[in-house]
C-alpha cells in the first residue's frame, strides 16, 4: 500500500484525502472547452486525465461546453470536440452538457448575490474599470456606482436582461474587496451587456454570464466533486470559491491546478491557427503540419500513441515543454508491430532485368511484418521492369555504399539477387534507367550460397500504381522560432510541405481505407489521408520518419 500511494499523482492523492475525510462520496469531473476553436495536444492530456479519474474511481465524467461567449463560438467547433473527445476515447455520461443549458439559473444566482449586497451594476467604462482596480503593488479604488441600493441594483440588472442598454453600457460586478492582493478578486465583472445571437438560445438572452462566474456554477449545479484545470487557472480560485460559498451549495466542487502540456516550436494558440487558415498558409484547423487534435489524427497518429505520449509526460505541478520528438516516439512504438511493412518508391529510377522473361509476372510472398507473424504475408507482383528509389543506385559509390552500383549484387526484398550491369544518363547526366541481371536461383531474397550487403525495396513497374505522397516537416521555421518577435507574425517553414504526386506503391495499397496505416519500408510510416482520399485513389501522408534521436528516459 505505501508503494501505491507513492505511485499516485498529487491530483490522486488530494481525491484519495477528500474520500477518506468522507467530502466525497463519488468523484465526478469534466472537460469544459469553450467551442471557439479546435482543440489541439495540450487539451488532450486535460481530457484523458479527468476521463481517466473518473474511470480510475468508478466515478462519472461529463462533456460540458462553456458557451457563455457567443462572440467566438461556432455550431462547427462543437462538433469537431465531440468528435475529437470521442476519438480520444473518452466517453462522457449521458448527453452533451452546455453552460447555455443553466443561463436561467446563472441568471437567479446573479440575482440572489444582489439580494445579499455581494453584487452591483456599474456604470464605469471598461477602460475605467481597468483604471480604477488598480496594480500588483497599488490596491484598486471602489467605483461610484458600488453602493447602490438592492432595490436600484435589481432593476437595473433587469433593465440589462431586458435590452435596454447598449453593449458595454453597464455591467453587473461581484461587490469582494477593491484591495484584495489577487487581482481577480477586485470587485470582478460577473455580466456583460451583449446583443448577439447564440448558437442555441438564440436572441433570448441580450446579457451573457462571465467565465469566471458561470464555470462555478456549472460545476456546481452537475455536481462535479473535483474541478481539475490547468495552472493559469490558479489566481482565479479563490473567486472560484467566493462565488460557490456565496451562493451556499451544499457540495461545493473542488478546484484543483495541473501543469499544462507545452510541445515546442509548434503553434497551439487559436488565433495563430485562426490567421494560419485564413490566410491559406494551411488548408484547414486538420492540416496535418499543425497539432490539433484533428490534425494529429489526420496526419496519422492513433489514440494510443497520444495516451502514451500523455502518460510519458506525467502530471504534475511544475510547468514544463515537451520535445516533439517524444510524440513521433510513441506513434512508432504503437505502430511497429499493429501495420504491414509494404514497399512503396518515393523517388524512382527504373530497372531492368535483362535476363528475365518478358511479360511475365511473378507473385512474391512476403511477410506482412517480419516483427509480427501473426500479421500474415502476401503476394507482390514482380516483373522484368522495376522502380527503386534513386538513392538505391550510385554510378561512383563511396566506400561502405553496399546498394546498387555498377558491377554490384544486390538483393531484391523477397525476390531475387541482381548485379547492375550497365546504365543510361539524359542530357544533364541524371540516370534514366539501370540494367541489371538477375539469378534465378536465389528467389525468395534469402539465397545461402552467397551473401550480399546491400539490400533494398522495389516495386513492379508494370504492376505497381502511382499515388500522390504528402512529405511534412515542422510549419514552425524552428532556427527562428515560432513567433517573429516584430510583429508577432509566425516564422513558417517554407519546406514544410512537399508533395510527390510520382510515387509508385504495390497494387493492393490502393484499395487502402481512410486513416489505414502502413510502414513504408525504408521510407517511414504513412496514413490514407481522410480528408483528400477517394475510393481507389488514395493520398498518403508521411506520419513519421523511421529514425529517432528521442531516447526514453531510464
Amino acid at each position: 500500500m505505501e508503494n501505491e500511494a507513492v505511485s499516485k499523482n498529487f491530483i490522486e492523492q488530494i481525491i484519495d484525502k477528500d474520500i477518506a475525510e468522507g467530502h466525497c462520496k463519488k468523484v465526478i469531473t469534466r472537460f469544459p472547452p469553450e467551442p471557439n476553436g479546435y482543440l489541439h495536444i495540450g487539451h488532450a492530456k486535460s481530457i484523458l486525465l479527468n476521463y481517466g479519474l473518473s474511470q480510475e474511481y468508478g466515478g462519472q465524467f461529463n462533456l460540458r461546453f462553456d458557451d457563455t461567449n457567443p462572440t467566438k463560438e461556432k455550431v462547427e467547433f462543437v462538433d469537431s470536440i465531440k468528435r475529437d473527445v470521442e476519438w480520444l476515447g473518452a466517453k462522457w455520461h449521458g448527453d452533451v452538457l452546455f453552460a447555455s443549458d443553466y443561463f436561467d439559473r446563472m441568471y437567479e444566482a446573479a440575482v440572489k448575490l444582489i439580494r445579499k449586497g455581494k453584487a452591483y451594476v456599474c456604470d464605469l467604462t471598461p477602460e475605467q474599470i481597468r483604471e480604477y482596480r488598480g496594480t500588483l503593488t497599488e490596491p484598486g479604488k471602489e467605483s461610484p456606482y458600488r453602493n447602490r441600493s438592492v432595490e436600484e441594483n435589481l432593476e437595473l440588472f433587469e433593465n440589462m436582461k431586458n435590452g435596454m442598454y447598449a453593449d458595454g453600457e453597464k455591467v453587473l460586478r461581484a461587490k469582494i474587496d477593491m484591495a484584495a492582493a489577487n487581482i481577480n478578486m477586485r470587485d470582478p465583472i460577473i455580466y456583460r451587456v451583449a446583443h448577439i445571437s447564440h448558437h442555441r438560445t438564440g436572441d433570448k438572452w441580450c446579457i451573457y454570464p462571465m467565465y469566471d462566474f458561470a464555470h462555478p456554477i456549472e460545476d456546481a449545479i452537475e455536481g462535479v466533486s473535483h474541478s481539475i484545470c490547468t495552472l493559469e487557472f490558479e489566481d482565479h480560485r479563490p473567486l472560484y470559491d467566493w462565488v460557490v460559498r456565496e451562493l451556499e451549495y451544499e457540495n461545493p466542487p473542488k478546484q484543483i491546478e495541473f501543469a499544462k502540456l507545452y510541445l515546442n516550436n509548434v503553434v497551439t494558440g487559436k488565433r495563430y491557427i485562426k490567421r494560419l487558415v485564413e490566410d491559406g498558409i494551411v488548408d484547414g484547423w486538420d492540416d496535418p503540419r499543425l497539432v490539433s487534435i484533428a490534425a494529429l489524427r489526420r496526419r496519422g497518429f492513433t489514440p494510443e500513441s497520444i495516451k502514451t505520449f500523455v502518460e510519458l509526460v506525467g502530471v504534475t505541478k511544475s510547468q514544463g515543454s515537451v520535445e516533439y520528438p517524444m510524440l513521433e516516439y510513441c506513434i512508432r512504438e504503437d505502430l511497429k508491430l499493429k501495420v504491414r511493412r509494404m514497399m512503396a518508391v518515393l523517388n524512382p529510377v527504373k530497372v531492368i532485368i535483362d535476363n528475365y522473361p518478358v511479360g511475365q509476372v511473378e507473385y512474391m510472398e512476403v511477410p506482412n511484418n517480419q516483427e509480427n507473424p501473426e500479421l500474415g504475408t502476401r503476394k507482390v507482383p514482380f516483373t522484368k521492369e522495376l522502380y527503386i528509389e534513386r538513392d538505391d543506385f550510385m554510378i561512383d559509390p563511396p566506400k561502405k555504399y553496399f546498394r546498387m552500383f555498377p558491377g554490384n549484387e544486390v538483393r531484391l526484398m523477397n525476390a531475387y539477387f541482381v548485379t547492375c550491369t550497365d546504365y543510361k544518363t539524359d542530357e544533364s547526366g541524371e540516370v534514366t534507367e539501370i540494367h541489371c541481371t538477375y539469378d534465378p536461383e536465389t528467389r525468395g531474397g534469402n539465397f545461402e550460397g552467397r551473401k550480399v550487403k546491400g539490400t533494398i525495396h522495389w516495386v513492379s513497374a508494370s504492376e505497381g500504381k502511382q499515388v500522390q505522397v504528402r512529405l511534412y516537416e515542422n510549419i514552425v521555421d524552428e532556427e527562428k522560432g515560432v513567433y517573429n518577435e516584430e510583429d508577432g507574425s509566425i516564422n513558417v517553414n517554407p519546406h514544410s510541405l512537399t508533395v510527390i504526386d510520382n510515387c509508385y506503391v504495390e497494387p493492393e495499397l490502393m484499395n487502402a481505407a481512410k486513416e489505414e496505416k502502413f510502414q513504408f519500408v525504408r521510407n517511414g510510416y504513412f496514413c490514407v489521408d481522410i480528408k483528400d482520399s477517394e475510393a481507389g485513389k488514395p493520398v498518403f501522408n508521411r506520419i513519421v520518419s523511421l529514425k529517432s534521436s528521442f531516447k526514453l528516459p531510464k
